[in-house]
């Protein structure tokens, strides 16, 4: 499996941005098809975006759609998401997942997961 780091979180007035990063060691990252999931408190852990092994394809929960931007460098070995014009309600710690070859869009799919950044909107 793949070892996944998130950081990038913290606090952020409503209307701003924040860049999540997700490094991952372990494997070749390149074989990976990576995604973001965010749980919000006392909600379950909901998709938010995936992106392909080449970062062709990328998938965008409607709550993210306009908004968040996935992307990755695999040279680098990590994932991103971008975010913008955050609101109260993206309040949630954010994790990052990682498995082989496909996208998908489902919890069940990956098997490989980050530990967590808080992200905290003020409103």
């Amino acid at each position: 499996q793949v070892q996944l780091v998130e950081s990038g979180g913290g606090l952020v007035q409503a209307g701003g941005s924040l860049r999540l990063s997700c490094a991952a060691s372990g494997r070749a990252f390149r074989n990976y098809a990576m995604g973001w999931f965010r749980q919000a408190p006392e909600k379950e852990r909901e998709f938010v975006a995936t992106i392909s092994r080449s970062g062709d394809t990328r998938n965008y929960a409607d709550l993210a759609k306009g908004r968040f931007t996935i992307s990755r460098d695999n040279a680098k070995d990590t994932v991103y998401l971008q975010m913008n014009n955050l609101k109260p309600e993206d309040t949630a710690v954010y994790y990052c997942a990682a498995r082989p070859l496909t996208v998908a869009t489902t919890q069940a799919a990956f098997g490989s997961w980050g530990q967590g950044t808080q992200v905290t909107v003020s409103s």
